[in-house]
């Protein structure tokens, strides 16, 4: 995967903007001069807040609103370090004052006073923040989206032969683009390693957890031979209380159709055989991750023939509040009998929508299956 930062203009729309003339000559002058340096666009905006209120005060106030100065604000929220939005924002003092002394107080208005206050709250807020990561302007979304498209291509099946299919759906609970349950997955030659995660928490308050241990699990998948004693070792060797993490992982043979599950606490595989036109249980255990410096799993193995599947899913898929795990795993395999009978590829999405309906968790499924 490429390591460019994901535009935050989508493509389109950058197409469009290049065939404006000028706009191109224009916003290289401005990252050239004003966003070089910190002290150049400072200087730039309290000028123009200055200009503004007298302006404002001299000319015409239809003309030249001080609420103009509210844009002023938020760009220097968006561009400046705190120490210099601070100057800005006494030099916006400045220049509203200005207007107040030459036209009077009631030419301001309560409402224009409190909207340019609560923005320049705002900008504050938005200048520490950036000041914690370090970065400028909108760089911060830029590196979150380029760490969400990471996670998302990091998530995806490798490519499988024509006799084998795969299907991956991830439901973030809130429609986030981020949350505690992710999948990592490899191939060597017929060799295909998948290993679901769920990391404790839900939606974006698990995200960031999920983005470090995607990498970490990553990295481990296919380097070890015992994944998820490796991956309980890591977890184990970190400090303080990071919540508790499940997994499974299954290694398969694509030449052959030979299958290994081991299971760190997460909810049992099931297997469809096809003979028999049953879903069954897988019996791999073994408790979850970070918490027993050496992990003891008992795995399941089994084989794949014509017509079989297997089907990973983690909790949120099952769980519901006052309502049985087992209950839950019950109606999963009730719904699997159902939906999945149709074709596997488009009964994936229609079983997760069915089991999430109602709630508001992390739900992720893997399906793989050999026609």
């Amino acid at each position: 995967m490429s390591s460019r930062t994901a535009p935050l203009i989508p493509p389109r729309v950058r197409a469009v903007l290049v065939r404006v003339p000028f706009l191109v000559t224009i916003v290289r002058f401005v990252r050239r001069t004003l966003l070089a340096r910190d002290s150049n666009l400072l200087t730039f905006l309290i000028v123009l807040a200055l200009v503004i209120g007298v302006l404002a005060a001299e000319v015409s106030t239809a003309s030249f609103s001080p609420s103009l100065l509210i844009l002023v604000t938020l760009i220097g929220g968006l561009q400046l370090r705190l120490r210099s939005l601070v100057k800005l924002l006494v030099g916006v003092g400045v220049s509203l004052g200005w207007v107040a002394f030459t036209l009077g107080g009631d030419r301001i208005g309560l409402g224009l006073t409190v909207t340019i206050v609560f923005t320049s709250v705002l900008a504050v807020l938005m200048a520490r923040t950036r000041g914690k990561l370090g970065v400028q302007g909108l760089r911060g979304d830029a590196m979150l989206l380029e760490l969400r498209d990471r996670l998302r291509s990091q998530g995806e099946l490798p490519p499988l032969p024509k006799d084998w299919g795969g299907k991956v759906v991830l439901k973030q609970a809130g429609g986030s683009s981020f949350g505690g349950d992710f999948l990592v997955s490899m191939r060597d030659g017929d060799i295909v390693e998948i290993a679901l995660v769920d990391v404790s928490g839900k939606g974006v308050d698990a995200g960031t957890r999920a983005l470090l241990l995607s990498g970490t699990f990553g990295g481990l998948l296919g380097s070890v031979t015992d994944f998820l004693p490796a991956c309980n070792a890591y977890l184990h060797r970190q400090r303080g209380d990071e919540g508790f993490v499940t997994a499974v992982h299954v290694r398969l043979n694509l030449a052959t159709g030979d299958y290994t599950i081991t299971s760190a606490g997460h909810p049992p595989v099931v297997k469809f055989d096809a003979g028999t036109g049953n879903w069954q249980t897988a019996t791999a255990k073994g408790v979850v991750l970070g918490v027993v410096p050496d992990l003891h799993c008992e795995p399941d193995s089994g084989t794949l023939h014509k017509g079989d599947a297997l089907l990973l899913y983690t909790d949120g898929l099952i769980e519901q509040p006052g309502r049985d795990i087992d209950a839950g795993l019950d109606r999963l395999l009730g719904e699997a009998e159902r939906l999945l009978p149709s074709g596997f590829r488009d009964g994936a999405r229609a079983l997760v929508n069915t089991m999430a309906s109602g709630h508001n968790d992390d739900c992720a499924l893997v399906l793989i299956w050999r026609p």
